[in-house]
This record gives C-alpha cells, sequence and structure tokens, in this order.
C-alpha cells in the first residue's frame, strides 16, 4: 500500500469516502460488485474500493468484467485478469459477444442501447449468482453532467445518472462512489499507478452520443472553464415555478 499514499491518492480517496456517506452508499457486510470495464475510471475505483476506508464500514468487493467481444478484447481481458490477480481482487470475468450482436445489421440505428442494455442484465444476473447486493459503476462527475446534456438534446428530459439508485424495491442498489470527482484527476491517478488500461475497441465509441457531448463541453470550456461546475451546480438549483411545464 505504501504506493498509493501519495497526495492524489488521499484527495481521491477524501471524495470517494465523502460521496458514499452522503449517499449511505454501503453498508456493513455489504459484498459489492465493482463493473470493471478496463479504463481508467473502473481501475481506479475497484483499487480506491479495496484499500482501506476510514469512515465506511467493513464490505467485500468483487470485480466483474463482462468481455464484449470484439476483436482484440480477449488479450485484453487476459492482461486485465491478470492484474486483477496480482492485485489480490477477488474478479469474475465473462466472455459475450454483445459488441457484434449489438452492430449487427438488425441493429445498425441503436448499438449503444443494445449493448448497454445486454451487458447490464449480465451483471445484475452475476449480482444475484454472487449475492451482491450493491453494483458500483465508476461514473464521475463529468459523466453525470455530460449525462444531463445527452437526456435533454435526445431525450427531451432534465434527467441524469444518481449517486445512489435502488432498484428491484430496495434489493439492489447501483451506486457510483466517484460521483464527486472530475474525470482528469482519475486519469491522472490511474497513471500514477500504471494501471493496464484496455483500449476502447467499441467501433462507435469516438462517434457516440457522448463523444459529441463531451467534445462540445471542451470547445465550451475554451470560452467559460467553469462551465462543467456551472452544469453541475445547477442541478442543485432548479427553479420549477420557472420552467415552462406543461399544463401550469
Amino acid at each position: 500500500m505504501a504506493e498509493k499514499r501519495t497526495k492524489l491518492y488521499h484527495h481521491l480517496k477524501k471524495w470517494l469516502e465523502k460521496a458514499i456517506l452522503d449517499y449511505g452508499m454501503i453498508g456493513e457486510g455489504d459484498r459489492v460488485l465493482v463493473g470493471v470495464s478496463g479504463g481508467a475510471d473502473s481501475l481506479v475505483l475497484m483499487d480506491l474500493l479495496a484499500s482501506p476506508m476510514v469512515f465506511t464500514p467493513f464490505f467485500e468487493v468483487l470485480a466483474v468484467h463482462i468481455d464484449l467481444g470484439f476483436p482484440g478484447s480477449g488479450e485484453d481481458g487476459d492482461a486485465l485478469a491478470a492484474h486483477l490477480t496480482g492485485e489480490r481482487h477477488a474478479w469474475v470475468m465473462d466472455r459475450t459477444d454483445y459488441g457484434p450482436v449489438a452492430h449487427s445489421e438488425a441493429n445498425r440505428k441503436n448499438p449503444c442501447f443494445l449493448c448497454s442494455r445486454l451487458r447490464r442484465r449480465r451483471i445484475f444476473e452475476i449480482a444475484d449468482e454472487r449475492a451482491c447486493n450493491k453494483i458500483a459503476f465508476a461514473h464521475h462527475r463529468d459523466d453525470i453532467i455530460e449525462t444531463l446534456l445527452i437526456n435533454m438534446f435526445y431525450g427531451r428530459e432534465i434527467s441524469t445518472m444518481m449517486p445512489r439508485q435502488p432498484l428491484f424495491g430496495g434489493k439492489l442498489d447501483i451506486i457510483r462512489p466517484l460521483a464527486y470527482l472530475p474525470e482528469a484527476p482519475i486519469k491522472k491517478y490511474a497513471v500514477e499507478r500504471g494501471f493496464p488500461v484496455m483500449e476502447n475497441r467499441c467501433p462507435t465509441g469516438k462517434t457516440s452520443r457522448r463523444a459529441y457531448i463531451k467534445n462540445l463541453l471542451h470547445t465550451l470550456e475554451k470560452e467559460n472553464r467553469q462551465i462543467r461546475h456551472n452544469l453541475w451546480t445547477a442541478m442543485g438549483h432548479v427553479k420549477p415555478d420557472y420552467l415552462p411545464v406543461k399544463g401550469r
């Protein structure tokens, strides 16, 4: 653990634990399934959750990787398995063909939706098989901001991802312990720790709606560096009386 005790490590741990405490994400004896895609965000989340906590009670963590079946993903999965084993994490790897199926000729209109749906369903199944009552995803503050804009631009609603989302009558919770943290320090910590970050092999990864919104925000930040901060703050300053709600 000595190599983790850097200033950046303590910064990330502080805000991770604050999010966990603020939203009651984890309780004594919980079994937490951590969705590990192999990207920097998920590797950092797994590392932080598996390291000693100051204010959070004892719980267990299980890394779960869903191999989507894109060309080259098998080799990536082998490297990830070696990393998780070396870090002494408990892990499960599920090999699937979800990626090619979602991008097939029969589903060219919206491959991201089907791929995400199939992947999430399988994660729910593994959580049930392994008696996990919490599922932790590595969505950070920038992801939450981007989802707000995606839902407004394409879904015609004002909504985003919640830091904690109860499902199935409270039997299972989706939690996002990185919710308070922006993307930049997370990526920096992954480099600091030398994590084997996997390449995103999705053929539509660079042309997705999320990629478009991310690029749009980067462009807007050139004029106003507070854009992301302002959007994050605005979610806590909603004024329903100044929204043109239908029927009012």
